[in-house]
């Protein structure tokens, strides 16, 4: 339906910004079925859809930019996050295979993955939660949307030779 809208004011996307994501915080064991579906649907199955829909257009332009969002939790999994680990690997598989198939059309495809960042996700934590996980941070503290936004803004921007890349912005985490 998004992208109904989208060609009914212009011929399609020109850059594309995948950014869903929801967790389970838990052990895998205690995870419902919907709930595991919840979490692929939402954090990978979406990317597909939407690099789907996006794509024919910027192929026939053979210009176009995808970004997806990821985490470092797809680089290096998560203890008590293993759907949300899992999805976010495969939205780092999406991106390198889907970059393969692009270059040669112009379209740079590339995956930003992020550590801590202080959104909604990350608001059902106390601030005694807060705290301890800012001090494993080397940096020392939670990235902001806005800085976040800045990354993908330079994603955007690089030369499209810069595709199939899964760049890391974790406040030196990982």
């Amino acid at each position: 339906k998004m992208f109904a809208i989208i060609e009914s004011i212009c011929p399609g996307l020109d850059v594309l910004v995948n950014n869903a994501g929801i967790s389970f915080v838990g052990l895998l064991q205690d995870m419902s079925d919907a709930q595991w579906s919840e979490i692929l649907n939402t954090n990978l199955s979406s990317v597909f859809y939407c690099c789907r829909s996006a794509i024919s257009h910027m192929v026939s332009q053979k210009s176009g930019k995808i970004i997806n969002i990821s985490s470092m939790w797809g680089v290096n999994g998560a203890s008590c996050e293993a759907a949300y680990s899992a999805s976010k690997a495969g939205v780092g598989g999406l991106t390198q295979a889907l970059a393969k198939e692009l270059a040669r059309s112009k379209i740079p495809v590339n995956a930003l993955a992020c550590g801590v960042i202080d959104t909604e996700m990350n608001k059902q934590l106390d601030e005694a939660e807060r705290a301890e996980l800012a001090e494993d941070i080397p940096a020392g503290r939670f990235a902001t949307p806005e800085e976040v936004a800045e990354m993908v803004w330079k994603l955007i921007c690089a030369p499209e030779y810069l595709t199939g890349q899964i760049v890391t912005f974790d406040g030196g985490y990982l």
